[in-house]
């Protein structure tokens, strides 16, 4: 059954393509989280890269936008007499296609009050999985989003809190915050600056190696307590790891060297002189499929030259 949500408003619409649907069984680009009514803080908070290469409409009657195959992110969620609000907020215009815990496809485009932007607003939830697809209207990828997850009402990257500050799921174990205002804080959604890698599992050369400049004006505390040094506001690379082993994220050179990495599940990750001599390193294992921001920070502060590296093998 697919539906379409306009202006906020859920319709009922016969449609087909089930057999065309999106893959909602794959792992979620940008991971997930368990929320139950009465939730807090509310909003919950995604920073992910909206698009991808399939065209909504050729899936969906009625639906727009450009979305990819593997949702952005999902939910699992217990319901009580709350609605569930589904909004984003982007510089882009984006558009929203999410699968409900009862099979049923949902989309929306302009429907929230933001300038271009959707929102898909359930009454009456139901209790369980909802998988998220954050599109793009016109055929653009790698678009950084906001996504905002609530029972009350449509959330804008203003309204979330004072100063853009916003949250970031720590796996359950509480929550963190992580400023995105500039020289303030880090901000995932800004494009890494030394660009984008997908990696395979058991890719090869191992490790994958990547020549960077360390540091940055942003201070670790603005992340968390326990990360340390001094990192730039944009990641420094962000790797799509497609999966299951465990991997090594670390660095090589001669800089006293420090890293912080959020991974698929929004988990900030922070190390300094776990690899060889001064050089950071992070081990990640379990459900390691995903997206990882990875920073690259320097202990002194100021910059450096270094060597960032990815293995599935260990330090080295």
């Amino acid at each position: 059954m697919l539906k379409f949500v306009s202006f906020g408003v859920l319709a009922a619409l016969a449609a087909g393509a089930a057999a065309d649907a999106q893959d909602w069984t794959r792992p979620a680009s940008f991971g997930g989280t368990s929320l139950q009514a009465g939730f807090t803080p509310d909003p919950h908070v995604r920073q992910l890269t909206a698009g991808g290469p399939i065209a909504a409409s050729s899936r969906f009657t009625n639906c727009t936008g450009y979305i990819a195959d593997a949702p952005d992110y999902s939910v699992s969620y217990s319901a009580g007499s709350w609605p569930l609000i589904f909004s984003v907020d982007s510089d882009d215009d984006t558009t929203l296609v999410i699968n409900d815990p009862n099979g049923g496809w949902w989309c929306d485009d302009d429907g929230a009050e933001a300038f271009l932007q959707p929102m898909i607003r359930f009454d009456q939830p139901a209790s369980g999985r909802y998988d998220v697809w954050v599109g793009t209207f016109g055929d653009r990828r790698g678009v950084p989003a906001t996504l905002f997850i609530s029972e009350t009402g449509e959330h804008t990257r203003a309204s979330a809190g004072a100063g853009g500050r916003v949250t970031a799921n720590t796996g359950g174990n509480g929550m963190i915050t992580a400023n995105t205002g500039g020289s303030q804080g880090v901000d995932i959604s800004l494009p890494a600056r030394f660009g984008d890698v997908t990696l395979s599992g058991g890719f090869l050369p191992d490790p994958w190696t990547r020549q960077v400049t360390a540091g940055g004006p942003v201070d670790g505390d603005s992340i968390d307590s326990d990360c340390w040094g001094d990192f730039s506001a944009a990641p420094t690379v962000q790797l799509t790891y497609q999966g299951s082993g465990t991997l090594y994220i670390y660095t090589s050179g001669s800089a006293d060297t420090t890293i912080a990495v959020n991974d698929s599940f929004g988990t900030w990750r922070c190390n300094d002189d776990g690899a060889s001599g001064t050089n950071a390193g992070v081990s990640i294992s379990g459900s390691t499929s995903g997206v990882y921001d990875i920073y690259v920070g320097v202990f002194g502060g100021g910059t450096e030259a270094t060597t960032l590296n990815v293995s599935e093998i260990g330090y080295r």
